[in-house]
């Protein structure tokens, strides 16, 4: 295991910007993941730590030791590829002991690690079969084994699981995140899928074109964001993004906008802001709910008209248009209206403690929001 420690890490492809300057510091047994859409630079870093890409600037250090000038093969990680990357010519057997071989460990050796790396994964009754023969899932389980079987320093995955079907994928999130707590290996992981981050990741570096936006564990991400980026990015569905601008009485702040009335809590904005500043409003759907029409005529809340509404079993995704735009409200099912259906005025209100502002400008989160505390 190993404390990996990057400093400064650029990476350009001619006048493309991939990674800048890129500073992070992952634990010895840490499980972090490295998040965001395509091209933020995710599998770019992943692949600089690896050594398999040459920094532009920057260096990267396994346990205090600078390692930017060791070629792959001397920085002891294993690797994980989207793709598996397995041997078709060789049987998972000798897809396992590859490394070993290399290495040239005895064979009685060889042949232990092998077994007890099967017995793990549970795939002791392919070990004949050749990568053809295999499913998804099968070839995912060897090319983890054969990662784990070297002991490696740290383990490096590239969006291991996008090539499987969504009931295998929750499978193989739970494989890999049990395997890691049995073998806290120091482990940097690669997704654009922020689900899979929240539900694997003991932290989270959340990364938009080439730059680290946030990090933190998932719960600090998800309650807490430091910008609207992250805010937007983290959590399913995603967070409602509104523009306001500030109103309200003294010591009775809100936030006013097209269509829309909402209080917030006395110190959520700075000091300074004055009223009509533009805000950035940020509401998660699972804390709107579903109020009377009949109560406030003033726009108290968010007034609109529901346009889809999607069954999820328990609960239910309410999809509302209003002139504030569109907002999304996951309400339970036995907290709807009846009747509830498209073409229906609705009135979604928020507790103040649950809102999140954001200056509209620069994108960065304003004062202390009692959501940042939930």
């Amino acid at each position: 295991m190993a404390v990996i420690e990057i400093i400064n890490a650029t990476k350009r492809f001619g006048n493309v910007l991939a990674v800048d300057r890129v500073s992070l510091k992952i634990s010895d047994g840490e499980f972090m993941v490295l998040v965001g859409p395509s091209g933020c630079g995710k599998t770019t870093l992943l692949r600089m730590i690896a050594g398999l890409t040459e920094m532009t600037e920057g260096n990267v250090s396994f346990d205090g030791r600078d390692i930017s000038a060791d070629p792959p093969g001397q920085r002891n990680v294993a690797m994980v590829f989207q793709n598996y990357a397995l041997f078709p010519h060789m049987t998972v057997e000798r897809n396992l002991s590859f490394g070993l071989r290399l290495r040239h460990a005895v064979a009685a050796d060889r042949q232990r690690q092998v077994d007890e790396v099967a017995r793990l994964l549970r795939i002791e009754d392919l070990l004949g079969r050749f990568p053809r023969e295999l499913s998804g899932g099968q070839k995912q389980r060897v090319a983890l084994g054969r990662a784990l079987i070297r002991h490696p320093v740290a383990f490096l995955f590239d969006e291991p699981l996008s090539n499987l079907d969504p009931a295998l994928r929750v499978e193989m999130r739970a494989e890999i995140a049990g395997l890691h707590s049995r073998y806290p290996v120091t482990t940097v992981y690669v997704t654009h899928d922020q689900v899979e981050a929240m539900t694997m990741g003991s932290r989270l570096a959340v990364l938009n074109q080439g730059r680290v936006m946030q990090t933190g564990t998932p719960l600090e991400l998800y309650n807490n964001p430091q910008d609207m980026f992250t805010a937007g990015f983290i959590g399913s569905p995603a967070m409602n993004l509104l523009d306001g601008s500030v109103a309200g009485e003294p010591g009775a702040p809100a936030v006013r906008g097209p269509g829309l009335l909402v209080p917030v809590l006395p110190g959520s904005l700075p000091g300074d802001a004055a009223i009509g500043a533009r805000v950035k409003l940020g509401v998660r759907p699972h804390d709107l709910a579903v109020g009377d029409v009949r109560v406030a005529t003033s726009g108290d809340g968010f007034q609109g008209t529901l346009e889809v509404l999607e069954p999820l079993g328990w609960e239910v995704h309410l999809h509302v248009r209003g002139e504030f735009g569109s907002i999304t409200a996951r309400v339970e099912r036995a907290n709807l209206p009846v009747p509830c259906g498209p073409g229906q005025a609705v009135r979604l209100v928020v507790d103040p403690a649950k809102v999140h502002l954001f200056d509209a400008a620069s994108g960065r989160r304003l004062g202390r929001q009692g959501a940042s505390e939930a």
